[in-house]
């Protein structure tokens, strides 16, 4: 489709939008919405639900599926999660486009990260602002602007904010797959770095649990009847630390250890706690033959348990020449706008690894700028709110236009 409308035009909507948005995302700062705070993500899923139902969208309500959590005790429970919000319009249309996002944060309710400060006029020191209630404002503004063009017509997208990205999205993670069956190409609006350079390649990411039981005795009289599971755990962990660096690209990373008592007493448990890091789809077979060959270890031992639980929940999200083919799309609109688009690849994962697997091509951080996520010190810029919307709502209006190929039919036009 090619037309003579004018898509600066259609920009012009958000040149006056910084002071509600930022109103707005000081709003939702001011809700904890830590990832287990159920009571707050329902707040917040509300005030999500009231924004995003401006768009004239079908708008849905939908449960997460209960996470398994190993706890200290060894024991595995399920972990309530809050729900997804999920808006679809115009499902038809010849551009189908999935926009996903966040609503939870990594700062619990008894955090003392709960308030905002200005850092300057242009930065706005609060938890969640760049990670990602920034960018979920940045996703809404961008649909808003969509909705007044001539050419809304032509894009059909399907939003999707999730309630457990930060604790790896195990409650949602088969409905972003199921909506990306549906899309040509993917937007996800987790922060960019501060100077707008965006994240291309991913890592995969995986976490895990090696339950190991021993046998407790009197650490004096009967110190030999005893199994201490802490030392089979130092085994264990000194094991599944040398595998780091074994594959390009792969670390672990032993973060925690549950276990122990009394010095009188010989430790029966210990629930060793890591994570995985890696860069290729094939390395995760190989990482859980050899941590499973030093789980076989314990068990091989008199008087010893151990079991693995967990997995890998985020694929590794590899820079494809369809991928390549997006960040270029992405490029020209920025350079009609006077932004520029860079791009490298990170250590870090989000639902956008998820959204690769998928099948689809998807750029993951077109939220704000901003830096410092995950920390007391994490801070959204707030010009970057208009400019980010205005980045993302030109990008669809091209690919609408036919001004820009479609990402997600890219292979197929190199073929044809």
């Amino acid at each position: 489709m090619t037309h003579s409308h004018n898509l600066m035009n259609d920009l012009a909507f958000l040149d006056e939008k910084r002071a509600p948005m930022t109103e707005q995302l000081l709003a939702w700062c001011g809700i904890n919405s830590g990832s287990t705070n159920l009571d707050g993500l329902k707040r917040m899923h509300a005030a999500l639900s009231d924004a995003f139902g401006g768009l004239g969208a079908e708008v849905e309500t939908i449960p997460s599926r209960p996470l398994p959590v190993v706890t200290r005790e060894g024991e595995i429970v399920e972990q309530p999660i809050g729900d997804m919000l999920r808006l679809v319009k115009r499902p038809q249309a010849p551009v189908r486009v999935l926009l996903t996002g966040h609503m939870d944060t990594v700062f619990p309710v008894d955090h003392p990260f709960q308030s905002e400060t200005f850092l300057d006029s242009d930065t706005l020191n609060a938890p969640g602002a760049a990670d990602m209630k920034g960018g979920l404002l940045v996703m809404l503004y961008a649909l808003l602007t969509i909705e007044q063009s001539p050419l809304a017509d032509q894009i059909g997208y399907e939003v999707l904010i999730n309630a457990d990205e930060e604790i790896g999205s195990q409650g949602s993670a088969h409905m972003l797959t199921e909506a990306a069956s549906r899309a040509h190409f993917a937007c996800v609006y987790e922060p960019a770095l501060a100077d707008g350079t965006l994240a291309g390649a991913r890592k995969g990411s995986g976490n895990f649990a090696a339950i190991i039981k021993g046998k407790s005795a009197h650490a004096g009289r009967e110190h030999h009847l005893g199994r201490n599971a802490l030392v089979a755990a130092a085994d264990f962990i000194s094991g599944i630390d040398r595998l780091s660096g074994q594959r390009e690209g792969l670390t672990v990373n032993v973060a925690r250890v549950d276990g122990g008592g009394p010095n009188n007493v010989v430790p029966d448990l210990a629930v060793v706690r890591f994570n995985v890091r890696l860069e290729q789809p094939d390395d995760s077979d190989w990482l859980l033959s050899e941590a499973n060959k030093l789980i076989a270890d314990i068990n091989g031992r008199e008087g010893f348990s151990a079991k693995l639980e967990g997995g890998f929940t985020r694929p590794p999200k590899p820079m494809t020449p369809q991928l390549d083919a997006f960040f270029r799309a992405l490029r020209a609109a920025g350079d009609e706008l006077g932004i520029g688009v860079d791009w490298v690849p990170t250590g870090g994962c989000c639902d956008g690894n998820n959204i690769a697997a998928a099948g689809i091509p998807v750029i993951d951080t077109l939220g704000v700028r901003g830096a410092h996520i995950h920390s007391a010190q994490e801070f959204a810029k707030l010009d970057s709110l208009v400019e980010r919307a205005k980045l993302s709502a030109l990008l669809l209006l091209k690919i609408a236009a036919g001004e820009l190929p479609n990402p997600g039919l890219f292979e197929k036009t190199e073929k044809n």
